[in-house]
């Protein structure tokens, strides 16, 4: 299978080093249509993975002021990609975000389903929302919606370095994705051409002291932090707006055959792995 990246940031780049030679990584930036069917015209790929997006830095407070450029990146590029797609009859996997959903949902477990719809309040999680409901209605398109990404290489797009910089954190639960199970679903998901949208997160929920318990534990044992609710976030002026906070049903993977590890297990042995690289990194 040969595979074409869009993103030529932290996730695409993750994949491509996982998926080898199948994989290649465009760092075409797409304003138009026909800059995407240039380079799938150039590859003649058998599938396309559209790992880009606007994320903003330090974080998606930037989006706040920016969002022409984000709406740009987050909604009308997927779009102009998955139309080019649609001409070279080549099927698109778009990574979407779990962050368009705020707090519990109305079913009995308060998880979200695929097919619920968005409650987004931030700009980002407004800009991902618009692509998903015009995504979604192409039968040529999967959705990968992640959250929160866990990975064992250090990086700035990690959830691991993220909580572990901070002085402050809040403590709550949340469904989160595994990298290494990430890539390996978004693979399984384009040999399937699978469309529709999926939830890609490790079963159950995580606290973010578990994680920093962890770090504790296996990488850091001086580390420290001040907990803190998510009312104080906005108004000790940390964050502009409240982040998104949810759980997420995957149920949608298991009608293709696809499993993910349970959240615990997953989270256990990405941290060993993390307090290895880490060692190595000083080394």
């Amino acid at each position: 299978m040969k595979i074409l990246i869009f993103g030529n940031g932290y996730i695409g780049n993750r994949c491509a080093e996982q998926w080898g030679d199948e994989a290649i990584v465009s760092d075409r930036i797409v304003v138009t249509k026909h800059d995407a069917l240039d380079e799938i015209k150039k590859h003649q790929p058998d599938v396309v993975l559209n790992a880009a997006g606007i994320k903003g830095r330090p974080n998606v407070d930037w989006c706040e002021n920016n969002q022409l450029i984000t709406i740009q990146g987050n909604t009308i590029m997927p779009l102009l990609l998955a139309q080019a797609c649609n001409e070279a009859g080549v099927y698109m996997l778009h990574m979407g975000s779990g962050c368009i959903f705020y707090g519990d949902s109305l079913h009995a477990d308060k998880a979200w389903k695929e097919g619920d719809f968005g409650n987004p309040g931030a700009v980002y999680s407004r800009t991902k929302w618009s692509a998903d409901l015009c995504l979604s209605t192409l039968d040529d398109v999967g959705i990968a919606r992640i959250r929160m990404p866990i990975d064992w290489k250090p990086s700035e797009g990690n959830l691991i370095n993220k909580l572990a910089g901070y002085k402050k954190v809040i403590d709550v639960e949340n469904s989160v994705t595994i990298i290494d199970d990430m890539i390996d679903v978004f693979y399984q998901l384009l040999k399937k051409q699978a469309p529709g949208i999926f939830h890609v997160t490790n079963p159950g929920l995580m606290k973010h002291k578990d994680l920093i318990s962890l770090y504790i534990k296996y990488v850091d044992a001086d580390h420290s932090c001040e907990w803190i609710t998510e009312e104080d976030l906005v108004s000790d002026g940390i964050a502009k707006k409240a982040r998104s906070n949810n759980a997420l049903s995957n149920t949608r993977l298991a009608q293709y055959g696809i499993k993910m590890r349970p959240v615990n297990e997953a989270l256990l042995d990405t941290i060993k792995k993390y307090a290895e690289a880490k060692r190595t990194e000083r080394n």
